[in-house]
């Protein structure tokens, strides 16, 4: 089949290799010239035969809606576009709407694999009408890893982002499992190789995964991360993940706990430490440490 790729970024370019080599057509549009086939997203729709596909892999927010909105003028009743960047499943809802009056099908699409994806292939949940779905299904089953497994039509309009976005908080809270573990580790005199600690788990043990195989990597090129600043950011998807939990009750203490140790590395100097130290100065006679400020 023929598709139309908008975002030809890290993933959006190995998605167009991957589909390309399952034998399909992709033609590609990115705002960079060097690593575009057409040069404006008329010209892409127009090198498309209808019923057409357009896939769009940009940015959440403002650049997928003003992308989006441009091609509700350029397409026509019967195609389909299929958001597949990391959007908020309420703005799924939303674009739906919007092209559904135009008589344009929409499928959301979470996208797992990063980097890897191109050879491993990418881990997909979408949502959607199964008619829309259905014209998009050859493009999904060429992104897909080998294998029974890795694609799920997980329901409606926002179902795909949703799964995602919970993939993403379950990621967090596995990754900040293994980084208190190293650093346990690291802590201790009677420990004297964590690295290879690490390597030992990744046969025969229940928390065997490729995350720890990614550690395991991480670790052969800096044994003690000592070239690393202790800085994560967080995307969009923790936040929504504790966000959902709150608006339907459902407890998550460790993907929240996650969450928060992300923002507490991105501070520079803990505000809310400083409170704590002058607490137990006040009430205890605790030693403080002066600020490099006011040492100055």
């Amino acid at each position: 089949m023929e598709l139309g790729l908008v975002g030809l970024g890290k993933m959006g370019g190995n998605m167009r290799e991957r589909i390309r080599r399952g034998g399909h057509t992709v033609i590609g549009y990115d705002r960079n010239p060097d690593v575009a086939d057409v040069h404006s997203l008329e010209e892409l729709v127009k090198s498309l035969t209808g019923p057409r596909v357009v896939w769009v892999m940009v940015p959440a927010g403002e650049a997928t809606q003003t992308t989006i909105d441009t091609l509700a003028e350029l397409l026509s009743p019967g195609d389909i576009v299929v958001d597949g960047g990391n959007s908020r499943w309420t703005d799924d809802e939303k674009h739906a709407g919007e092209l559904a009056a135009k008589g344009i099908g929409f499928v959301d699409c979470g996208v797992s694999g990063g980097v890897w994806g191109l050879e491993n292939g990418y881990a997909l949940m979408y949502g959607g009408d199964a008619e829309h779905v259905a014209k998009a299904q050859p493009v999904f089953d060429a992104l897909k890893p080998e294998g029974e497994f890795g694609s799920v039509h997980a329901g409606k309009v926002g179902a795909g982002h949703f799964a995602k976005m919970v993939h993403n908080g379950i990621e967090y809270a596995m990754m900040q499992a293994f980084a208190e573990g190293w650093e346990l580790l690291e802590a201790v005199d009677s420990v004297t190789d964590v690295r290879e600690v690490f390597r030992s788990w990744q046969e025969g043990t229940v928390i065997r995964s490729w995350l720890l195989d990614l550690a395991v990597k991480a670790l052969d090129s800096d044994e003690h991360l000592e070239k690393l600043r202790g800085v994560a950011a967080d995307s969009g998807e923790g936040r929504w993940t504790v966000e959902a939990a709150i608006d339907n009750a459902v407890p998550l203490p460790a993907i929240t706990a996650s969450l928060f140790a992300r923002f507490t590395s991105q501070q520079e100097d803990s505000p809310q430490m400083k409170m704590v130290a002058a607490l137990r100065n006040q009430f205890g006679g605790h030693a403080v440490e002066g600020s490099t400020e006011a040492t100055k």
